[in-house]
C-alpha cells in the first residue's frame, strides 16, 4: 500500500518532493520521484509484495515510453503475467504487470485487474495522463485542474502542497457534507477538486478531461435455488480471504470485532491456516459499547491467536487534534478514532489486515433496513397528521446517551421522514436535513446556495443497497479505513468487496438479503453451523464510542469552544444563535444533537486548520 501524487504542466521536482511527503506515511518504506518535461510523478511505497528495490516506483515499461504510479494491490497478478509472458519483466511486482498488460492492451487492461488501486500511468507516445480507480473505490485518487495544470495525489493534502493549489471552500459541497456527514463523490469540500468515480478511468490529453467507467456490476439476477445460493456464497468467501492472506510477502492479520461479518473473515481465514491466524480487537470502559467479550469469545471458538487492548475516553480524546490535524476533507464519523487505534495496535504485529467492511452494504445489515418495513406502513399515514401529531409526541422522548439507543432511532425514522426511500434513508444516517440547514446557514450563504438541496445528488433510481454502496460505503466507510490504517501504514483488505463477490450479491433476490425484520439473512443462514449462534444472531452495536455523553463532559469544552458565538460569527458561515441552540439543548439534556453538534465540531476543526 502506498501514496501517489504528481502533476501535467507547471511544477518542478521540490514540488514532487513536498507533494509526496506530506502523505509519506502512507508508504515509510522507500520513496522516489519522476521528472520528465511537464510529467511529474511521486510515489511513497509500503512494501507488500516484492520487497527487493525492483518494485520501486515511480517505474517505466521496459522501453521507458509509459511511466506508472500506483497505489494498492492486484491480487491476480501472477495469472495475468501469463498472459504477457514475452515481457522482460525484471521486478516480481504486480506493478510491472499493470505496465505489461497496458503495452499490450491499452486501456482495455484495466477491465483484468482484481484488487484495489489507484493507478496514474503517462503514456509519452499517446501524450495523454490516465487515472484509474478499483471498482468499489476501495483506494482514494483525487484530482483538479488549476490554471492548465492537473494536479492528483491518494490524499488532498498532496494537491494542497503543489504551488498552483488555491484553497476555496465549496459551500454547496459544505452542504452536502452537512447532509451526508462526508462529502460524496465525485466532489470534494474544495472547489476545482474532485475524486474520481469507482470503477472509472479518466484520461486527460490536450487540456481536456474525458471518463469512462470500465466496471459494469450487471444485472443477472440468480435463478437457482436459496441452498445454491448459499454454497456459491461460501465457495466465493472462501476464495476471496484465502486470496487476500496469499497475496503478501509481510504478516497479515484480522481485525475482529465480535460481529458477523469480521467473525466471518475469521472463520474463513483460519479454516485452511494451519498456523493460528493473528487476530486483533480493541474495547471500550464504557459497557455499553464494548464488543471485547464478543472478539474473545470467537477468537477461542475460531482458536485464534487473539490480541485485544481495552482503551479510555481519555485514549480516544487525545486522538481528535491528531486526526483534526491529518484530515483534509471533514469526516463526521467519530469511529474513525478507535478504527485508528485498532489500526495502531494491529501494526505492531502485521502491515496487512483483513476488515469485514463491506458485508453491512452487501447484505442489508443496518437498522434503517428494518426500518423500511415501518416505512411502508407509516407511509400510509396522512402527512398532516404525521406531522401535527407524531412528530410532536415523538419529540417528547426523553434523550439517551447509548448507543443507538430506541428512542434515538424513533426520533430518526420520524422527525426525518421522507417519502422517497433512497433519500430517506439519507437523511435518516446523516445530521442535517435541508430543512436545518436552512436554520443552521447564514444568511450570505443561504443566498449563495440559492435553494441548492443536497439531496438532489442521490440517484433516486437505485435499489437501496446500490445507493448505499456508491455512497455510504464508498465515501465514509472506506474512507475511514484508508486513513485511519495508513495513518499507522497499515494495509487494510476486505474480502467482501472482492469483485466475485459483490457481483454475485448484488444479484441475489432482496429477500435473501433481508428477510422481515432479520437482515443479513443468507450470510446468517451460512454461518450459521460455522459460528457460535450467539455471535451470528446477535444485534448489530457499530463501532461506536459514547459521544453524546462526552459531549456534555469530557468534550464539553471543545465543543463550546469551537461553536463558540464569537467564533460562528467571526466566520460568517452559520447562524450562530441556532447553533447555540443545538449546543445548550444538547447540553441540558432536552435533545440529542450528537450528530450534527459533532458533524458541526469536525467541520470547525478542518477549518481551522486549513483556513
Amino acid at each position: 500500500m502506498c501514496g501517489i501524487a504528481g502533476f501535467i504542466g507547471e511544477g518542478m521536482g521540490q514540488d514532487l518532493n513536498n507533494m509526496i511527503q506530506v502523505i509519506s506515511y502512507r508508504g515509510p518504506d522507500d520513496k522516489g520521484v519522476f521528472l520528465r518535461g511537464n510529467v511529474g510523478f511521486a510515489h511513497a511505497r509500503l512494501s507488500i509484495i516484492d520487497l527487493s528495490s525492483a518494485g520501486h516506483q515511480p517505474m517505466l515499461n521496459n522501453i521507458g515510453t509509459v511511466a506508472i504510479v500506483f497505489n494498492g494491490e492486484i491480487y491476480n497478478f501472477k495469472e495475468l503475467k501469463n498472459l504477457v509472458s514475452g515481457y522482460p519483466f525484471k521486478s516480481k511486482s504486480d506493478t510491472e504487470v499493470i505496465l505489461a498488460l497496458y503495452d499490450k492492451y491499452g486501456e482495455k487492461a484495466f477491465e483484468k485487474l482484481d484488487g484495489m488501486f489507484a493507478i496514474a500511468l503517462y503514456d509519452f507516445e499517446n501524450q495523454k495522463l490516465i487515472l484509474v480507480r478499483d471498482r468499489l473505490g476501495k483506494k482514494p485518487l483525487y484530482w483538479g485542474i488549476f490554471d492548465g495544470t492537473l494536479i492528483f495525489g491518494s490524499e488532498i493534502k498532496a494537491l494542497i502542497a503543489h504551488p498552483v493549489f488555491r484553497k476555496e471552500l465549496d459551500r454547496q459541497s459544505l452542504s452536502r457534507y452537512l447532509l451526508y456527514e462526508y462529502v460524496p463523490t465525485p466532489y470534494s469540500i474544495w472547489k476545482n477538486v474532485s475524486k474520481l468515480e469507482a470503477g472509472y478511468y479518466a484520461v486527460f490529453k490536450s487540456g481536456a478531461v474525458d471518463k469512462h467507467q470500465y466496471w459494469f456490476p450487471g444485472n443477472k439476477k440468480f435463478n437457482g435455488t436459496f441452498r445454491e445460493a448459499e454454497n456459491q456464497l461460501d465457495k466465493l468467501l472462501e476464495e476471496a480471504v484465502h486470496k487476500r492472506l496469499v497475496v503478501a510477502d509481510v504478516p497479515v492479520g484480522i481485525f475482529l470485532s465480535g460481529g458477523l461479518d469480521s467473525s466471518t473473515v475469521a472463520y474463513y481465514a483460519q479454516k485452511n491456516n494451519p498456523r493460528k491466524v493473528e487476530t486483533f480487537s480493541i474495547g471500550f470502559q464504557e459497557k455499553s459499547f464494548d464488543e471485547s467479550n464478543y472478539a474473545k469469545q470467537i477468537a477461542e471458538y475460531l482458536g485464534s491467536n487473539h490480541h485485544s487492548q481495552i482503551v479510555s475516553a481519555s485514549d480516544i480524546l487525545a486522538l481528535i487534534p491528531t486526526i483534526a490535524q491529518l484530515m483534509d476533507e471533514p469526516l463526521a464519523d467519530a469511529s474513525i478514532l478507535p478504527t485508528y487505534l485498532l489500526s495502531k495496535y494491529t501494526r505492531g504485529k502485521v502491515t496487512v489486515a483483513l476488515s469485514g467492511d463491506g458485508g453491512d452494504e452487501l447484505f442489508a445489515g443496518y437498522p434503517t433496513f428494518q426500518a423500511e418495513i415501518g416505512a411502508s406502513v407509516y407511509q400510509r399515514i396522512p402527512k398532516f397528521i404525521r406531522e401535527k401529531w407524531i412528530k410532536p409526541f415523538v419529540g417528547l422522548i426523553p434523550a439517551s446517551e447509548t448507543n443507538f439507543s430506541v428512542g434515538f432511532k424513533i426520533k430518526q425514522f420520524v422527525e426525518n421522514f421522507h417519502d422517497d426511500k433512497n433519500k430517506r434513508h439519507q437523511v435518516w444516517r446523516g445530521s442535517f436535513a435541508p430543512i436545518m440547514q436552512n436554520k443552521l446557514f447564514s444568511a450570505s450563504v443561504i443566498d449563495e446556495l440559492n435553494k441548492f438541496d443536497p439531496l438532489n445528488d442521490l440517484d433516486t433510481g437505485q435499489s437501496l443497497l446500490e445507493s448505499y454502496q456508491k455512497t455510504y460505503l464508498l465515501d465514509d466507510i472506506l474512507v475511514k479505513a484508508d486513513r485511519a490504517s495508513m495513518y499507522n501504514s497499515l494495509e487494510v483488505r476486505a474480502p467482501f468487496l472482492d469483485t466475485a463477490v459483490v457481483e454475485f450479491v448484488n444479484n441475489l433476490p432482496y429477500e435473501y438479503k433481508c428477510r422481515g425484520l432479520t437482515t443479513k439473512y443468507i450470510l446468517k443462514r451460512l454461518m450459521t453451523d460455522k459460528l457460535p449462534i450467539s455471535i451470528v444472531n446477535r444485534q448489530k452495536k457499530g463501532f461506536g464510542i459514547p459521544m453524546a455523553r462526552w459531549l456534555k463532559h469530557e468534550l464539553n469544552g471543545l465543543c463550546r469552544e469551537l461553536l463558540s458565538e464569537d467564533r460562528i460569527r467571526r466566520d460568517r458561515i452559520f447562524n450562530p444563535k441556532y447553533v447555540t441552540q443545538l449546543v445548550d439543548d444538547h447540553m441540558a439534556g432536552k435533545k440529542d444533537n450528537r450528530k450534527p453538534l459533532w458533524t458541526l465540531m469536525v467541520f470547525q476543526m478542518w477549518y481551522n486548520q486549513w483556513f
